[in-house]
């Protein structure tokens, strides 16, 4: 292929990764591949001006617009930053400043780079007034309302601040509220978020503002922008910042020399992974303003600033098999088996290929070495083959399958889905049993006496085929051939008659309703108080609950008007299955009103769930992390050391839980 012809192929490829990434929020390749490329055609470019195009990737900065939000310019375009990945091109850049600079002393402010969604807010009058994404650089979407949501953003500022001022942050999500979503969406067979940026760009995007508060997600701040900054010193400004309320990192360090950058670099590249937020590198900018301005700006970044990207841990090992599973909802997820080998400090064996199109983009092969990585740290999974180490005697390639693994049924894909599903809802055993799975787990029946190798026992003896069938289980079915199991017997039977008294919102979400996770059901529990309201809903009146989009309203009537699921509820409800509000699940006091609590520990007179569900009856707020705006810990025995230290470091309440009942006497 010659050189011309390259750069077009380049720029497609391009332009389709920058959707991806941007717009669809599921990128297929990492940031290092991603920068080769625009590498790569950045250098032909230069040698074929004759090709200029306006439109290029590299002439712009890549769009994440959204038309469903109104898009506002941006008073100052807030431009990308040239990347690096080694420490040559940091001694390079670290040159150049000080050639631009013809030798003049300067200090570099080192911060660590958060990999989550940029954003500027503007401020007037100590008031937060506008927030917007960065789109393209120039213009960008207005997600104001969204941002207010945010607890970690000030809407009112305090001390001496300026009165109108643009300042510059990264939205994020926690590790934990990642890690909650991705949980909540497995249960609910959605497709897992690759990692916290996607998954806090994506809350962003929603356009339901209750789903992003919901959410949890966090905000830093790096850059001060306006007519009359504090003073000349980019780190003093966001030191300023953090005393007007603004959430500003505290490893930001001034440093006087190269040495001293470098050592910045190793420190964060090990004690990074202790941070409760992502991070994917280092920023390196000029500390003064003045000198910022000296130095000026490319097309497209400015001089006085660079990224130095942490490498993603990889490993290679040996694809020795690729299996197939199948979830609840039919979804066919292939599954590759390796050699074991260490990525991030834990043995990995398998690692997941997502669906068949990216499967069939890696063209595997059984025996190839094959490259492994930690999705956002978390999710093993193979990122490319090393074509180097490929034996001559090429084993199998992987073919995604035609047929169901487990039921022989032909596959289907639906419009707009990257997913493979098996349609035999129907006599699809691992359908079936995950369907059962499902219903008895702890956030919906919470049957806690039953596990997945009970259910699988049960289902394969023919004593179950559905959820229902489970309130016609009797002692003398489970107890054994000579009554050796009726201990265990009686706890099944009883776990499964106390289920009948949980609250509608969690007997709605055991129905296991394609979409509808257990947040989604408590709102349309509240909203519509019995089954009955819900079944008769139509979609306009679905959608407007919040945090109910058109997806989840189609899902809803579609499981509603499929025969067999009213069947299911009918029998439910004759079992004796809660559903409709009762007064239990109304608030019973505002003794908690205004006060959010943590959870910690073990507890002996209640669970956990059922303490949060106190919390809730007598007004509360339960919250999974402790702040300074934490009002107390309800605290059980083998309390975290890591939460009883920053307990008492911001000051927050313990209460035993003794204490708590008391209060609430």
């Amino acid at each position: 292929m010659d050189e011309k012809a390259r750069i077009l192929q380049l720029r497609d490829e391009l332009h389709r990764h920058n959707h991806l990434y941007y717009v669809e929020n599921q990128p297929e390749i990492s940031d290092k591949e991603f920068d080769d490329l625009m590498r790569e055609l950045m250098e032909l470019e230069a040698r074929h001006p004759e090709m200029f195009d306006a439109n290029s990737p590299s002439q712009r900065v890549g769009s994440d617009l959204n038309n469903d939000f109104e898009q506002v310019e941006h008073r100052y375009p807030m431009l990308s930053l040239a990347n690096t990945y080694n420490r040559a091109d940091v001694q390079a850049f670290y040159e150049r400043v000080s050639n631009g600079l013809g030798g003049e002393p300067f200090d570099i402010c080192c911060e660590l780079k958060y990999d989550g969604l940029s954003i500027s807010l503007t401020y007037e009058e100590g008031q937060l007034v506008r927030a917007v994404t960065r789109g393209d650089g120039v213009k960008g979407d207005d997600v104001t309302a969204n941002v207010k949501t945010i607890r970690s953003i000030p809407l009112r500022l305090t001390g001496h601040y300026l009165p109108s001022f643009e300042i510059r942050g990264e939205i994020l999500m926690p590790w934990s509220s990642f890690e909650s979503l991705n949980a909540e969406r497995a249960r609910c067979e959605q497709p897992l978020f690759a990692n916290p940026r996607n998954a806090a760009s994506g809350t962003l995007k929603s356009k339901n503002s209750a789903v992003v508060a919901q959410r949890r997600l966090d905000a830093y701040f790096y850059y001060l922008l306006g007519d009359k900054l504090p003073g000349n010193s980019h780190l003093d400004n966001m030191s300023e910042a953090r005393n007007w309320g603004f959430k500003v990192s505290d490893a930001m360090r001034r440093v006087h020399n190269v040495d001293e950058l470098f050592e910045f670099i190793d420190y964060w590249d090990r004690e990074r992974s202790q941070l409760p937020v992502a991070t994917d590198g280092i920023v390196l900018k000029v500390d003064s303003l003045s000198q910022q301005q000296r130095l000026g700006y490319t097309a497209k970044t400015p001089r006085w600033a660079i990224a130095y990207k942490f490498q993603a841990e990889r490993a290679c090992t040996r694809l020795n098999n690729v299996i197939y599973q199948v979830g609840r909802t039919g979804a066919v997820t292939p599954v590759a088996e390796m050699e074991p080998v260490l990525l991030a400090g834990t043995m990995v064996k398998r690692a997941s290929l997502h669906n068949q199109d990216i499967m069939e983009q890696l063209d595997l092969h059984i025996g190839d070495q094959v490259y492994v990585e930690k999705a956002g740290e978390i999710i093993p999974q193979i990122v490319g083959v090393n074509l180097d180490e490929r034996p001559m005697l090429l084993g199998d390639r992987v073919s995604f399958i035609k047929r169901c693994p487990e039921c022989g049924t032909p596959l289907v894909r639906y419009p707009g889905e990257a997913a493979s599903y098996c349609p035999n809802d129907v006599d699809c055993p691992p359908q079936l049993k995950g369907r059962i799975e499902h219903f008895i787990s702890r956030d919906a029946m919470n049957i806690d006496s039953l596990g997945p190798e009970t259910v699988d026992e049960y289902f394969e003896k023919g004593l179950i085929h559905d959820a229902a069938d489970l309130y016609r289980l009797r002692v003398e079915d489970l107890s054994g051939a000579w009554g050796t199991k009726i201990k265990s017997a009686r706890k099944i039977v009883e776990s499964i008659d106390r289920s009948r008294q949980v609250p509608f919102e969690c007997s709605l979400y055991a129905l296991g309703i394609r979409f509808v996770g257990k947040v989604v059901a408590k709102l349309l529990a509240r909203h519509f108080s019995t089954l009955d309201a819900l079944m008769q809903a139509g979609t306009e009146e679905l959608m407007s609950v919040d945090g109910v989009g058109e997806i989840i309203a189609g899902s809803i009537r579609t499981y509603f008007s499929d025969p067999r699921n009213l069947d299911l509820v009918a029998r439910l409800r004759e079992a004796g299955v809660c559903f409709e509000m009762t007064s239990s699940s109304e608030p019973t006091s505002d003794l908690l009103v205004g006060q959010s609590i943590v959870i910690s520990g073990v507890f002996e007179k209640h669970s956990r769930d059922e303490y949060k569900h106190i919390i809730e009856q007598h007004g509360g707020k339960n919250s999974s992390s402790i702040s300074s705006k934490t009002s107390f810990i309800l605290a059980g025995s083998n309390m975290g050391p890591a939460k009883l230290e920053k307990a008492r470091s911001l000051g927050v309440r313990i209460v035993s839980e003794d204490e708590f009942l008391a209060m609430l006497s």
